[in-house]
């Protein structure tokens, strides 16, 4: 859908928000958006810091609609966890809707390549806005010309933190926050130094683009592929530091206090570890017993004192994985998914998984909304989320339902014995509302 927005186009501002995790704090990849934004043909812009994510923001609109294409704002982890002050604009009124507007969204072969290729000759007027932002900044500096640097994003205020006390003016450097790369300002800083150092969060997408695959004749550019800068996790200042052959910033030596690890865990009380020590106690002794989970608080449960879990790859995977795991033989095949989860992306294989009557047993962790995420309202909760069980057409007698306190441990073990000891589908939806959104009734 993403790809073919821009093909249809967009009728009113269209503007995408990709929060990247250099680092995976709490991803499964490092995957960097700007790589979509080239793959789609679209116009994206990287803020540095957040007054500019804010002015990109507005400025996306105006361009999605002048365009008539999508636009994407790509984020990083430091600067969507961080805050600061911005100054901000006067409100918009909403454009009229126009007429007519969805006559080209039939993406039949005939309209989809009159599309793109309406879609290809917009890339020279993004490749022009793009020289023109104000947003790309390229100063010649006064420093040892012999070397330059690129930098986007939260590099950049790397670089200008690792220049700033220095007594040598700074090098000459280009800042890149808009994409296409604006071609012009990085020929014209590449053909004024003999070493150019690229500073990015992220793939290294400006770095290649600018090498190629053999280089640029009389020319060094250094970053992450030639091991300047780390291949993998974010930047900070002390990295680009080490990268400009900087010494470190001073810093406070630890205490030597004796701190324990702490990682993350389940909320005291929280309904999910009550049927993780249910199924724990189920599948003891049980030779090749595979759990598969999914993505949400449950995937804890992979941690100790539990260690309940043997998978957690995307959302609606553990049905789809328990599946395949079963048509080739192992039992027990259980998987474990949030009624949210199982909502977005877990109907699809439960549907397969039950036209073919698989022997495998789905635990739904019904706590009544999406905790992982804040405690967004859940579609698929309650009766409502039993009756789409039945509907995908699971068995009503293999659809049950326990709930995941101390005091029924004993009848919930007993009811997993039961469905997993069932040789076809079932499904036990564990009912029990997340502690934490009981903590914001009772406030």
């Amino acid at each position: 859908p993403f790809m073919n927005s821009a093909i249809t186009g967009a009728n009113g501002g269209l503007v995408v928000v990709s929060a990247d995790d250099p680092g995976m704090h709490s991803s499964q990849n490092e995957q960097d958006s700007r790589f979509y934004a080239q793959f789609a043909h679209i116009y994206a812009y990287e803020p540095s810091d957040h007054q500019e994510a804010y002015d990109m923001t507005r400025e996306a609109y105006d361009l999605s609609e002048r365009l008539e294409v999508p636009v994407l704002v790509r984020m990083v982890t430091r600067l969507s966890h961080s805050r600061s002050a911005v100054e901000v604009g006067e409100p918009r009124p909403q454009n009229p809707l126009r007429k007519g507007a969805a006559k080209d969204w039939i993406l039949l072969p005939v309209n989809a390549r009159r599309r793109f290729a309406r879609l290809l000759d917009l890339q020279a007027e993004m490749v022009r806005l793009s020289e023109g932002s104000r947003f790309n900044v390229l100063e010649a500096g006064g420093g040892d010309r012999s070397f330059g640097v690129i930098a986007s994003g939260v590099a950049y205020n790397y670089f200008r933190e690792a220049v700033a006390g220095q007594a040598a003016p700074p090098p000459p450097f280009l800042k890149i926050s808009t994409y296409p790369i604006p071609e012009g300002l990085v020929r014209r800083l590449v053909e004024s130094v003999g070493t150019v150092l690229v500073l990015e969060d992220g793939y290294p997408f400006i770095e290649r683009q600018i090498k190629g695959l053999f280089g640029i004749a009389g020319k060094a550019v250094r970053g992450k592929t030639d091991g300047t800068l780390p291949a993998s996790g974010e930047l900070t200042p002390d990295i680009v530091r080490a990268a400009l052959g900087l010494p470190p910033l001073p810093a406070l030596a630890p205490s030597g206090l004796p701190l324990a690890g702490r990682p993350p865990q389940l909320c005291v009380g929280c309904p999910h570890a009550d049927t993780f020590k249910a199924l724990n106690k189920v599948l003891e002794g049980a030779a090749g017993a595979n759990v598969f989970s999914d993505i949400g608080c449950y995937t804890l449960g992979a941690l100790p004192p539990y260690s309940a879990i043997h998978s957690c790859v995307c959302m609606g995977a553990s049905i789809s994985m328990a599946r395949g795991a079963a048509d080739v033989g192992l039992h027990p095949a259980v998987c474990v998914i949030g009624a949210s989860t199982f909502a977005h992306s877990g109907i699809t294989p439960l549907l397969g998984a039950a036209a073919a009557d698989t022997n495998m047993t789905v635990v739904i962790l019904d706590n009544a909304t999406t905790a992982m995420t804040g405690g967004q309202p859940t579609y698929g909760s309650g009766e409502r989320l039993l009756r789409l069980v039945e509907g995908l057409g699971v068995p009503k007698e293999h659809i049950r339902t326990i709930e995941p306190l101390p005091k029924h441990h004993d009848r919930n073990v007993q009811v997993l014995r039961e469905e997993i000891d069932h040789r076809g589908l079932s499904v036990v939806v564990a009912v029990r509302e997340c502690v934490q959104e009981q903590r914001k009734k009772r406030s």
